[in-house]
């Protein structure tokens, strides 16, 4: 098959798929009971006021129509409207996508490091207790939920490092004195650090396992006992010659992981009280705030499959042998 073939069967899937997720992202919050105008803190509000209220919003439009407007909207690269706040939908969750990006950048770095150098290490030791030790710690940091883990940072981890447990930003920055961009940089990276630490140490472990799992294999490849048999050290041997074969599956490894990132993201910004599209997406849950709902979901979902279909191009790239 050629690779111009792989390449736009791939994109076409991928795009069908886009379709799929808009049309399910729009059917899943209309079957939630419940929408903006029942979230109303409004105990006095009599029907007819609530029936205004529906009608302002479109909500009592038929179900088709919504869509029609949603796909509409979608095509001109409108989002709609908050039902809570009346403004765009990129406004409201532009700067909460802002604050999550670095803390999901940083903890997928962060993970990937510290899964792939714990994961060879422990094929290059198989059996012994450094394996079973960094095997072992893996799983249970894959195991562990993140919200329960970012409990604990906040009870336990937070006082003893001395670095703050909510929020993005000291609100007393910049107060006294204007603050410099260093400070600021610095500031904002100390209030990354539990949620980055979080996030990391539960998506590591599979980093680690699949990084253990492929060396391994590597490590038993002819090539490999050609080297040892030539008389190469091992450290020669895996860091030159095995590496970089077993590291060929953490590239889809990375894409998949970043639809787990971004779902661990939100409860784990609710529990540092994170300013993210976490946090937002919980105010519009309380909110009943489809449209920035769908929103969210809708970015998510869409920067999780071209994540993947670059993974899939890019593994293409580097393994001809998938193509062929």
């Amino acid at each position: 098959m050629r690779r111009a073939d792989v390449v736009v069967r791939r994109v076409a899937f991928a795009m069908v798929t886009i379709v799929m997720a808009i049309s399910l992202n729009f059917v899943l919050f209309r079957a939630v009971p419940g929408d903006a105008v029942t979230a109303l803190q409004c105990g006095q509000c009599s029907a007819e006021f609530r029936a205004s209220q529906r009608h302002a919003l479109g909500l009592d439009r038929p179900l088709p129509e919504q869509y029609w407007i949603y796909l509409s909207g979608l095509a001109h690269g409108d989002l709609g409207l908050s039902l809570d706040s009346r403004r765009p939908v990129l406004e409201e969750i532009g700067p909460p996508l802002l604050n999550s990006v670095p803390v999901m950048a940083l903890s997928l770095v962060v993970a990937v490091a510290l899964g792939v150098g714990t994961g060879v290490l422990a094929a290059w030791r198989r059996g012994t207790a450094v394996d079973r030790g960094t095997t072992w710690t893996a799983l249970v940091c894959h195991a562990l939920p993140p919200q329960w883990l970012g409990l604990l940072m906040v009870l336990f981890v937070a006082g003893w490092l001395g670095v703050p447990a909510a929020g993005a930003v000291d609100p007393m920055l910049g107060v006294l004195a204007d603050a410099s961009t260093w400070e600021v940089v610095g500031d904002r990276l100390r209030h990354m650090i539990l949620p980055v630490s979080t996030l990391a140490l539960v998506i590591f472990g599979e980093f680690t396992m699949i990084s253990r799992s492929s060396m391994l294999e590597t490590l038993g490849e002819d090539y490999v006992l050609t080297a040892r048999a030539m008389g190469m050290r091992d450290r020669r041997i895996v860091w030159r010659h095995a590496f970089r074969n077993a590291m060929l599956p953490q590239v889809t490894a990375v894409a998949m992981s970043i639809g787990f990132i971004a779902g661990g993201a939100i409860t784990i910004e609710y529990v540092f009280s994170y300013p993210g599209v976490g946090l937002r997406a919980v105010h519009a849950i309380d909110q009943r705030d489809w449209p920035v709902l769908q929103g969210i979901f809708l970015v998510v979902t869409v920067t999780v499959i071209l994540s993947n279909l670059a993974a899939d191009l890019l593994y293409a790239a580097l393994d001809p042998r998938v193509i062929a």
